[in-house]
């Protein structure tokens, strides 16, 4: 028997399955991990902070849910810096999933979205940070070798 696929109410596709702490999709009767709420427009700082209690807590896909809304509602001129945080965190969760092909791709895609903001870094983001940790994390996914796991810090 095949299930529908599942869909919002306005009637676009929603994966309603519950999601484990990486978000890695679990059987329907299963108990998963709070999931933030999708299409939320929060301000920065919000945002960040959200996403940074998340990464504490060993929730990077979580993470990047909360910094890909930002990232749909950012203006123009900010939504590469989104779209590079919530890649770092999908590289993180493909990092924290034994994924090191994905990891490194992602990590190192994020870095460089977030590199053109090095120079007057928004909101008080730790961009040359961000960039730095996301850049050694992908060369050592790529490399092989083992993966410091620990999140890093959004705000500088």
């Amino acid at each position: 028997m095949t299930r529908d696929r599942d869909r919002d109410a306005e009637g676009r596709a929603r994966n309603a399955r519950p999601r484990d702490a990486l978000g890695r999709p679990l059987p329907y009767d299963a108990e998963g991990e709070e999931r933030a709420p999708e299409g939320i427009v929060r301000p920065p700082e919000r945002s960040l902070a959200e996403a940074q209690l998340r990464l504490d807590a060993g929730r990077p896909f979580h993470a990047h849910e909360v910094l890909e809304d930002a990232w749909k509602s950012a203006p123009e001129a900010e939504r590469q810096l989104w779209r590079g945080l919530a890649q770092l965190a999908v590289g993180l969760t493909h990092a924290a999933r034994g994924n090191s092909r994905g990891a490194a791709t992602l990590l190192d895609r994020g870095a460089g979205n977030l590199a053109i903001y090095a120079q007057e870094p928004p909101h008080g983001i730790a961009v040359a940070g961000l960039v730095a940790w996301g850049r050694a994390l992908a060369d050592d996914a790529a490399a092989g070798r083992e993966l410091d796991l620990r999140p890093p810090r959004l705000l500088g």
